[in-house]
């Protein structure tokens, strides 16, 4: 499997060659248009491996239409989470299409996950589940969306930096035996590179958050890689087993060699 941020400068440069984005993106797509262009992506990320469409192993809830194409939600729910080893979250029309690569540890449950993204144009988004026996399965939305990669963060570049690599977690009120749900934030602007210095007139250079490991006590509960995709200052709602024991560790690090660190305390389930 190729790291998220080598694949999207791979397609980025391939798209460039080929006249691909400014070229092929946009409303007017038609859907054999769209079938071809994620064909060309998932042979990218996939290779020959064959992906089947599913209805039941992974659905996408996002807004037809998004209010803010900066700051797009997404919820993915795997209801057969006890098969689901890994999700591929996928762009189509983006710069950097393939968004994020989530792969599930022991002390994950992984029945919901919440993210929010960058969406540049009228897009499919595709997410593909992979389980556990290494099939691939994937679910398709299209979502209405123009200059998220884009769009200015509304302050300047330093204030926007203040703080960055804080996290805070919050936690849904826990019930014995049941899963906890939590929800990861993170302070960082997480710079596309396509963002254009409101001051300088400049293009601010790509600055975001590529790796991302959550773990409690001595097991995996997530890992995320990510590229420019992912909205600035990350908010990442995620399921917790609820045999799990110790304290949540989370590293964080960025393509620019900035890496944080942060523990929490799980609170006790109320009875």
């Amino acid at each position: 499997m190729k790291p998220v941020h080598t694949l999207a400068l791979g397609l980025a440069l391939s798209a460039a060659l080929l006249g691909g984005p400014a070229r092929a993106a946009g409303a007017s797509d038609t859907d054999a248009e769209r079938a071809a262009r994620w064909q060309e992506i998932a042979k990218s990320i996939f290779g020959d491996r064959k992906i089947e469409p599913t209805d039941t192993l992974v659905k996408i809830d996002a807004p037809a239409r998004a209010l803010d194409a900066a700051l797009v939600p997404i919820t993915l729910t795997m209801p057969e989470k006890d098969k689901i080893k890994a999700i591929h979250f996928v762009i189509d029309d983006n710069p950097s299409p393939y968004a994020a690569h989530i792969s599930f540890g022991p002390a994950a449950d992984p029945a919901e996950l919440k993210l929010r993204v960058r969406v540049n144009n009228y897009t499919n988004v595709h997410a593909v589940a992979e389980t556990r026996d290494g099939g691939l399965y994937e679910a398709t939305q299209f979502v209405k969306a123009s200059g998220g990669c884009s769009a200015p963060m509304g302050m300047s570049d330093e204030e926007a930096m203040k703080g960055m690599g804080d996290m805070r977690m919050k936690f849904a009120e826990g019930q014995p035996g049941k899963p906890v749900e939590a929800t990861l934030m993170i302070r960082h602007p997480n710079f596309s590179g396509m963002q254009m210095n409101q001051v300088t007139r400049d293009y601010t250079p790509a600055r975001y958050i590529n790796k991302l490991t959550v773990t409690r006590g001595d097991q995996t509960v997530f890992t995320l890689d990510g590229d420019i995709s992912i909205s600035s200052n990350p908010v990442i709602g995620f399921g917790l087993n609820p045999e799990g024991k110790g304290p949540i560790k989370v590293a964080a690090s960025d393509n620019q060699g900035g890496r944080w660190e942060h523990s929490f305390t799980v609170p006790s389930p109320s009875n």
